[in-house]
């Protein structure tokens, strides 16, 4: 009996619709086909256009796809329908076949669309100049069609799916009439993680799976999809020490969730348990980038030469290497605000970043920067990109920095090491940046194998026109 009348509910709307697309596409074809001249208040022309040009209004196209949409809506509450009728089947797939037509129809439009476009700049096409390419938009929706098919959580295909603004057709001052939601495209290639990330009661807290989510990030999946539940906090929070005395004050055990760390507090780390490029930065009384004792073997420039190459103009900048926030700490001593770019790799490393009342960016190596172009002043990596990086991703990193770095800014390579045989390579790739040494040091890799290189250098970015 519910069935039933859910059936007669969807019939009815699917009437409405109907006769609503008979009517679009009688009055696309007689605007289309006919000379008549039509009054202002129908359809908008421009003074300069004849009387036999008419100008299809972008609303005809903007309600056939909101028909489009709300057939997509039909289909889905009828395959979510647990009804075995074959009356509901069959109607189904009427609206299927519909759903085809009016996708028909819609090419059509676009094609009548591009048939009359102007014969020179002095004329106005039969349709707005602002439409957008209509093809494009077809091969948009159909990708995005395709990428929700393939999760099965219906949390992500809630999140996948274009948000319209409430006054349906009119664009924001985003430019849009919707908003579609960002998510990596190689998310598309672990669906099963996906939806077990995805899978939670909303509202609620979120499931301790930190884990999994950097685990989504560091293969691709990045940025990950936006959840609808509340974040997990630490069983006994306390209120984080004052900014004067928190840069070099070992973090409350009580302000980490351990979960997922091998360590389960602070003094297991600073015992060198991290991880093994950044195994004593836990230790917050070791400070690094002083006065190098012997500039012939050291690989390290100190902060207060780096920053006299350029006094009082390094103010905003950003640290990629694994790190808690040392580098950074040192220079807001000096004034200069920047931002750490790591993961937890098996340690806390972003949470310590915040305790001491840092900016932590929680980013893999193989993302975009979140910055604008040519707003950075220095850009400082150490111990990270090293001999283990392959040419393509190293290019790709260092011309997202040169992207996000000033004209006159500051590229500072802090102590990349590789083969001696490799480092002609690496160093080639450094140089297609075209920028200016200002410091530059190739010295010894003291170890055991004695086979490697440190390479340390300040570059300074150099204006293009």
């Amino acid at each position: 009996m519910q069935n039933s009348r859910s059936l007669k509910s969807i019939s009815r709307i699917f009437l409405v619709m109907l006769s609503t697309l008979l009517l679009i596409s009688l009055l696309t074809m007689f605007t289309s086909t006919s000379n008549i001249s039509y009054p202002p208040f129908i359809f908008t022309t421009k003074k300069s256009i004849s009387n036999d040009l008419t100008s299809l209004p972008y609303s005809l196209q903007t309600q056939v796809s909101n028909l489009q949409t709300q057939l997509g809506v039909l289909l889905h509450q009828l395959h979510n329908d647990s009804s075995d009728s074959k009356t509901l089947a069959k109607f189904s797939d009427q609206v299927l076949r519909v759903a085809v037509s009016l996708d028909k129809l819609a090419d059509s439009l676009s094609a009548t669309i591009s048939t009359n476009a102007p014969a020179n700049g002095d004329e106005m096409s039969k349709v707005d100049k602002d439409l957008t390419e209509p093809d494009e938009e077809n091969e948009e929706d159909q990708e995005r069609s395709m990428s929700v098919k393939i999760f099965d959580s219906g949390e992500i295909r809630t999140y996948l799916s274009p948000k319209p603004n409430r006054q349906s057709g009119k664009k924001t001052f985003l430019g849009v009439e919707a908003i579609s939601s960002s998510v990596g495209l190689l998310c598309t290639t672990m669906p099963t993680n996906v939806d077990r990330f995805m899978s939670y009661k909303k509202y609620e807290i979120c499931p301790d799976d930190s884990d999994l989510a950097q685990k989504l990030i560091v293969n691709g999946c990045d940025p990950l999809p936006r959840r609808r539940c509340l974040s997990r906090t630490p069983q006994n929070y306390s209120n984080p020490l004052p900014a004067n005395s928190s840069l070099w004050s070992q973090p409350s055990d009580n302000n980490i969730l351990w979960s997922h760390y091998q360590c389960k507090g602070y003094s297991c780390l600073i015992s060198k348990r991290g991880f093994s490029k950044c195994s004593d930065c836990f230790d917050l009384s070791i400070q690094r980038w002083g006065i190098p004792e012997n500039d012939s073997v050291s690989a390290e420039f100190g902060i207060d030469q780096v920053l006299r190459l350029k006094p009082g103009e390094i103010r905003i900048g950003l640290d990629f290497s694994p790190t808690t926030g040392t580098f950074a700490a040192l220079m807001r001593e000096r004034n200069v605000t920047i931002a750490s770019a790591t993961l937890n790799l098996g340690a806390p490393y972003n949470e310590v970043i915040a305790l001491r009342g840092l900016l932590p960016l929680y980013l893999s190596i193989g993302s975009r920067l979140p910055f604008f172009d040519n707003t950075l002043d220095i850009v400082h990596s150490t111990l990270f990109l090293d001999g283990w990086i392959s040419m393509e991703l190293l290019q790709f990193a260092l011309f997202d920095w040169d992207r996000v770095l000033r004209p006159k800014g500051l590229l500072w390579i802090d102590r990349f090491f590789c083969k001696k045989e490799d480092m002609q390579m690496y160093l080639d790739e450094f140089g297609r940046l075209g920028y200016k040494k200002l410091l530059w040091r190739i010295v010894p890799k003291i170890d055991k194998l004695e086979d490697e290189l440190f390479l340390s250098a300040v570059l300074e970015k150099p204006i293009r026109r």
